[in-house]
């Protein structure tokens, strides 16, 4: 058992302990936090909550026991590769496919797929617990996902997310027939729902959630639906189908967020377009995944009705 402890005082105010812990002390990530167990979490001697304020000069002391090193087992997956040099793949990502091994899943996933490719060309999977990942997609989107070969390519690309330099387009059909006004902007805070943990809802506290700005167009009007381009400026988990949802209308088939509507089972979600620099490139790329033939399904059972402007 790998017994982990820290014991020293809060350096700088924040609004909540484990997002200092995870951006400040880089001890343990906010997912690993929500994964890992927890034997003592305290704040000047008293038992603390991962919610509560800190401030310089507090007293932390936590210890933690981490997580068991796991062997990623390598697949002969087939993938749709858009793109591929010596430092990347940029690949179509199928729907229904997780990125990542998780609780209860072990394999069948984008992460084993890359690392039998790995294992292929350079004889050995350069780091299990990223495995290339540099960003993600969920489960139910389809679409445009960059991974890096390297270590320095995967540092290369992060870097640019979280600068927010990396330019993302994603379409979408929300459920109604008529989206007003066709284009504009929401800003607000995602955070968990206290009553299913797994699903987000919005706010407007910055000491609760985390900001979320997506832009948003209409691009066609349907019988019941709309054919809608999103513009992501942060990357938070379900941050669209979340804002589709309170802000907009809901995205049809989203098996969290519109339950309510049987007729369609598959989340009509694709990340279309990603624009990134490349290692030892100049200028950014623009890489794009075809619309995929779901939403042709989807929209051809709705007679057109009128087209906005497709220009960006």
């Amino acid at each position: 058992m790998n017994i982990q402890q820290y014991n020293d005082y809060i350096a700088c105010d924040y609004a909540r302990l484990d997002r200092y812990i995870s951006e400040h002390l880089q001890l343990l990530s906010r997912s690993q936090i929500k994964s890992v167990t927890i034997d003592a979490l305290t704040v000047n001697g008293k038992k603390a909550k991962w919610s509560q304020k800190v401030r310089v000069g507090d007293h932390l002391m936590l210890t933690w026991q981490a997580p068991e090193s796991f062997s990623l087992l390598p697949q002969d997956i087939p993938l749709d590769i858009l793109y591929e040099d010596e430092h990347v793949w940029v690949i179509n990502k199928a729907q229904g496919m997780v990125v990542h091994p998780g609780a209860g899943r072990k394999r069948d996933t984008l992460a084993n797929a890359l690392a039998y490719r790995l294992q292929q060309s350079q004889g050995e999977i350069y780091d299990e617990q990223r495995l290339g990942i540099v960003h993600r997609l969920d489960m139910e989107t389809s679409g445009v996902i960059i991974c890096a070969k390297d270590a320095k390519t995967h540092a290369f690309l992060a870097q640019q997310f979280k600068d927010r330099t990396v330019k993302k387009r994603y379409m979408a059909i929300l459920a109604t027939p008529h989206l007003t006004p066709a284009r504009g902007l929401i800003q607000n805070y995602l955070d968990r729902s206290r009553r299913v943990r797994t699903h987000f809802v919005c706010g407007d506290n910055p000491e609760r959630g985390r900001f979320a700005a997506t832009g948003y167009r209409l691009l066609a009007n349907f019988n019941a639906l709309s054919l809608v381009l999103f513009k992501p400026y942060t990357g938070r988990t379900h941050q669209l189908r979340v804002h589709a949802k309170s802000e907009l209308f809901p995205i049809v088939g989203d098996p969290i967020y519109y339950r309510e509507d049987p007729r369609e089972t598959s989340l009509m979600l694709h990340a279309w377009k990603l624009q990134i620099r490349l290692p030892h490139e100049d200028a950014p790329r623009t890489f794009m995944a075809p619309v995929p033939d779901r939403f042709y399904r989807c929209l051809a059972l709705h007679k057109r009705e009128k087209f906005a402007d497709t220009k960006e």
